[in-house]
């Protein structure tokens, strides 16, 4: 029901903030949208360092399951990454049952905090920066990098 709905794709994008306009009226995606929707080989040519890592280590030192960017068999970008991340991340968390107007809800704090600091992990990443991201989940929970900002 949004006001952007009935929007061309380009003009989508456009409002977005995911594509801009050239001083001669032509769409080129813009930076945030060539990490969001772009492909690796792609984003790596603006952004050389640029490089997306989830681990888990549930055996000692060595990954267990890994999600990279450079992979090739899915898209690299900061979208995909998020899907796969975020649903491997919720995994085993323990949902209650409830019940709200007839629905289960399956949705519990945990699940809400872990959803926000990804978003705020790959948000506040530097990709422009000499190191990738990585994420690791192992027996004692999950390490998102923190990145410093000085003021």
């Amino acid at each position: 029901g949004h006001v952007w709905e009935e929007l061309d794709d380009e003009e989508f994008l456009y409002r977005l903030g995911a594509a801009g306009r050239s001083d001669d009226g032509k769409i080129h995606p813009t930076a945030a949208g060539l990490l969001m929707f772009g492909h690796e080989y792609e984003i790596v040519k603006e952004f050389p360092h640029y490089f997306l890592d989830y681990q888990e280590r549930m055996g000692g030192e060595r990954w267990t399951d890994r999600i990279v960017s450079t992979s090739g068999d899915w898209s690299g970008n900061i979208y995909d990454f998020y899907f796969r991340v975020y649903n491997k991340l919720i995994q085993d968390i323990k949902v209650p049952f409830k019940l709200e107007g007839g629905d289960r809800i399956d949705d519990t704090p945990v699940h809400k905090a872990l959803r926000e600091a990804l978003a705020n992990c790959l948000i506040n990443a530097d990709y422009y920066g000499r190191q990738g991201l990585v994420i690791i989940k192992d027996k004692e929970g999950v390490t998102f990098p923190i990145r410093e900002i000085f003021v």
